[in-house]
């Protein structure tokens, strides 16, 4: 079964407080982008890649990622993502993987494949909860304590037939959502899930991109 992964690389990454979009952003010699598409092919079990970028970064993710396809996203994610469902063709799997996931280990990305050809339809790679959790109101103050034991942190890449995607996002027309997995349980689907990598940790702010810049020196 043929496997495409799709990149959604279009967002501006604001709170990251630099002025290029996210995925463009340099981890020690090469930019978030590179390193996310590299390991996704480096898995051995991804056929193709396609990127979505914003139109003005077209050419500049084509010189940094010459063996992926890359085309023009959307203002949200999941405009980003039915563009690359649109360039998928006839793919059977797809994974869905973030960009600002740049030290993705292989052997995670294996297993969301290896559950995918097992017969799930949708497949996401989690982490136990550490901290205690607790549900505020409004104002800040603490409404309860949540038992974290059935807690799980969500990861990418998250895999799913190229079918279940597709009826997700058709049941959802115009729906923003920043988790692809959500859209598959709402329109009725059954989300399994496989042992995630702490190594592949988003970056979402300044403090994030100095902690993986520490880890891409110690696995350099």
């Amino acid at each position: 079964m043929t496997v495409v992964a799709l990149v959604p690389a279009a967002g501006l990454g604001t709170r990251l407080g630099l002025n290029v979009p996210k995925a463009f952003v340099t981890l020690l010699d090469r930019s978030l982008l590179e390193r996310a598409v590299d390991g996704l092919f480096a898995s051995g079990v991804v056929d193709d890649v396609v990127v979505m970028v914003p139109p003005d970064m077209i050419d500049r993710a084509r010189e940094l990622v010459p063996r992926a396809r890359v085309v023009v996203g959307g203002a949200e994610r999941t405009d980003s993502v039915r563009a690359g469902l649109a360039a998928a063709g006839d793919a059977e799997l797809v994974l869905v993987h973030d960009a600002a996931r740049p030290l993705t280990p292989a052997p995670m990305i294996e297993r969301v494949v290896a559950a995918l050809r097992g017969g799930a339809s949708a497949v996401i790679p989690v982490l136990p909860v550490a901290d205690t959790v607790k549900r505020v109101d409004a104002d800040g103050i603490v409404e309860a304590t949540v038992d974290r034991a059935d807690l799980r942190a969500v990861q990418t890449p998250q895999g799913f037939t190229a079918g279940a995607l597709r009826a997700a996002y058709a049941a959802a027309p115009g729906e923003l959502a920043t988790d692809d997995a959500g859209l598959v349980e709402r329109a009725g689907g059954t989300v399994v899930t496989v042992p995630g990598d702490p190594l592949a940790m988003k970056i979402t702010t300044a403090f994030d991109l100095r902690i993986a810049q520490v880890l891409a020196e110690e696995t350099a």
